[in-house]
């Protein structure tokens, strides 16, 4: 997970960009956007991410460094759990 293309993703593209892309890349089909990432796996990584972002910073009115906070948070929870 590279923080810096999660936060470019979130600053260039809305919910409905990055759901299409996730869904591109489900399906196999070239990505409608430019996601890096090491894999198709760490690309649909930071497509989620993004998204939560955004939804999270838009129903909690949060800046984009807070909710990366609570996503990260999220993320170290899950991974600990």
């Amino acid at each position: 997970m590279q923080i810096p293309v999660i936060k470019e993703l979130v600053e260039q593209y809305d919910v409905a960009q990055l759901t299409d892309a996730e869904e591109a890349l489900l399906e196999e089909l070239p990505l409608p956007i430019k996601v890096e990432g090491k894999d198709d796996g760490e690309v649909l990584t930071h497509i989620l991410a993004a998204i939560w972002i955004i939804e999270r910073m838009e129903s909690n009115d949060l800046p984009f460094a807070k909710a990366l906070r609570e996503y990260t948070s999220k993320v170290r929870v899950s991974i600990s759990g």
